[in-house]
């Protein structure tokens, strides 16, 4: 600036510089400006103006300004400063300043930026006045509500700042909006805006336009506002319309948020509009075409297919086969061999699975499909690898009054009844003989592919005994034995681990027993001899009185066989005795 000097107009006329050597002003006009110089120079700043000034220094704490008069002025240097600390003005720039009052800082007059723009400010908002409309930045957040920059501190309402009053306002801050002045007090320095106001008028000028043009059939545009359980409520412009969950997707939604969230913009389908109430019904799903129309062409029965379970239920898993399309799984559907309770313990949400189309149904959106179909059902081949006669070795998975399940492979089980535990034991409970977990070895008896069951055997690891006892026990011998039971109708005898006979109370002595409780007591040792044997209802008659009578004869024909007179023997006589009972 060593070549030029500052020049100056009148007060509140902007500064321009004059050259030294401009050739090409005239005389007269010199003079004139020279004048003007001089009445300027004569002028004393009055405090509270604003004029503009030109920035031609920066120092460290304050900055210089040619304003025009004798001297420069002085702003400290915090009033150019941003939320940075960096330093927002630089030499030659124009700014408008005010004249403090009667203070100078080592000589230079005091002067204020932000006063001379709050100035500024307050005229350009008296100027719009109470229902104006000023421009303004959102800078904070103050009780009950935020504080707007409009040249000078603004108070922005809770409840002007949207159309929703509440929610998250710190999105608010940092932008700038359009504001209409509710209150202002330039003394008390007091300004109360709102944006709702404005946002409210927009609102309804773009709600006339939408009512007047909308029809139903039309494709419009329109943003999620908010969510409901049982829909979405969309703003297609000044008016909301609902989209109901069930108009949403041509497949199965449990809930309007799996599919849209709150900010979406969604070209949808006017389904219905009541213009007298105001109200109009959405649909997504119309606006593209219904994918169960063709549904035949695309899935056939027995096919195999890929989709993702998107639902378990009590009774099954949906399948999502495409978007719209669903299949269902029915629980009875998982497993061939395990009794599935519920979907979770073999499926869950989100995975991808292989599944066969069991059946389609067009006319009630159906399409059943089986998971267990992708395997080969083991029951089909159980007889291929256990025959008939095998042998087998397992856990007990279960007991029950009737029998004892054993665990084959995963997922099968076979039935050893109760009557095929032993061969001569009466067992009552197979709880008696076998626990829960137990290992134990039985052999196939039965395999039933239709009804998926199993028949298996434990006595059948050895062999029968009854094939033995009629050999072993013949009519007229005589047997030892133990008292297990005594019934009203005679007393048992285990004659051999497992197999008892039957001593009939009629057989139990030659004199008349009363009741078979007055002749034996449980564990009595008593010796009879057998009647006969029937090995189809394995039963052995045995008789205590027979035995008495041959036993007496038998010493009475000892006694006479001495003197030359005995002529029957043992086996005779029992003969005999058999010959009378047969022919009684």
């Amino acid at each position: 600036m060593e070549d030029e000097k500052k020049t100056y107009k009148k007060k509140d006329m902007p500064i321009r510089r004059l050259h030294d050597n401009d050739e090409e002003m005239d005389q007269s006009e010199m003079g004139g400006e020279f004048a003007d110089l001089f009445q300027d120079s004569l002028r004393q700043p009055q405090s509270g103006e604003v004029v503009k000034g030109v920035v031609v220094q920066i120092e460290q704490d304050v900055v210089l300004v040619d304003v025009g008069y004798k001297s420069e002025g002085c702003i400290r240097i915090g009033e150019f400063l941003d939320e940075n600390g960096d330093v927002t003005v630089k030499v030659g720039d124009e700014v408008n300043v005010y004249f403090e009052r009667g203070e100078n800082i080592r000589g230079h007059m005091v002067l204020s930026k932000k006063k001379a723009d709050s100035q500024v400010a307050w005229e350009t908002i008296a100027a719009a006045g109470e229902g104006g409309i000023i421009e303004g930045k959102i800078t904070g957040k103050v009780k009950g509500g935020m504080t707007v920059d409009v040249g000078v501190e603004a108070f922005l309402p809770a409840s002007q700042v949207d159309l929703r009053p509440g929610g998250n306002m710190d999105r608010f801050i940092g932008q700038s909006f359009p504001f209409q002045i509710l209150k202002m007090n330039r003394k008390r320095g007091n300004l109360v805006l709102s944006r709702r106001v404005l946002l409210e008028a927009e609102r309804d000028k773009a709600r006339t336009e939408t009512l007047a043009t909308l029809k139903e059939g039309d494709i419009v545009s329109g943003q999620v506002k908010n969510i409901a359980e049982y829909g979405a409520f969309v703003d297609l412009g000044g008016v909301d319309g609902l989209l109901h969950v069930t108009d949403m997707s041509w497949g199965r939604l449990g809930h309007p948020s799996e599919m849209v969230k709150v900010g979406d913009t969604l070209n949808v389908m006017v389904l219905k509009f009541d213009r007298e109430k105001g109200k109009i019904s959405l649909g997504l799903k119309q606006t593209v075409p219904d994918p169960w129309l063709n549904v035949n062409d695309r899935y056939h029965e027995g096919e195999r297919v890929s989709g993702k379970v998107v639902s378990l239920t009590d009774y099954g898993a949906f399948i999502s086969l495409e978007d719209g399309i669903e299949g269902l799984v029915h629980v009875s559907e998982m497993s061939w061999t395990r009794r599935v309770r519920h979907p979770s313990e073999i499926l869950k949400t989100g995975e991808d699975v292989e599944a066969v189309i069991l059946g389609v149904d067009p006319g009630n959106r159906r399409i059943s499909l089986g998971l267990k179909q992708t395997e080969v059902n083991p029951w089909t081949v159980i007889g291929d690898r256990y025959p008939v006669g095998t042998k087998i070795e397992g856990q007990i998975k279960n007991i029950t009054d009737f029998g004892v399940f054993i665990g084959i492979e995963d997922g099968i089980d076979g039935l050893v009844h109760v009557s095929d535990i032993s061969w001569t034991r009466r067992v009552k409970h197979p709880g008696e003989l076998f626990s829960k977990g137990q290992t134990v070895q039985a052999v196939v008896l039965n395999i039933d592919v239709e009804n998926e069951r199993l028949s298996l055997g434990i006595k059948q690891l050895a062999l029968d005994p009854w094939e033995e006892i009629p050999r072993k026990y013949r009519p007229g011998s005589r047997v030892k034995g133990r008292v297990t039971s005594v019934t009203d109708f005679g007393v048992f005898l285990e004659i051999e681990e497992g197999i008892e006979g039957l001593v009939h109370v009629s057989e139990l002595s030659q004199e008349k027993v009363a009741t078979p409780k007055d002749f034996a007591n449980v564990g009595d040792e008593l010796e009879a001899v057998v009647l006969s044997v029937d090995v189809v209802d394995k039963k052995i008659a045995l008789s205590i009185k027979s035995l008495q009578t041959a036993i007496d004869k038998a010493e009475f024909a000892s006694y006479m066989g001495s003197t030359g007179e005995a002529t029957s023997s043992f086996g005779d006589l029992l003969k005999e005795k058999l010959s009378k009972k047969n022919e009684e």
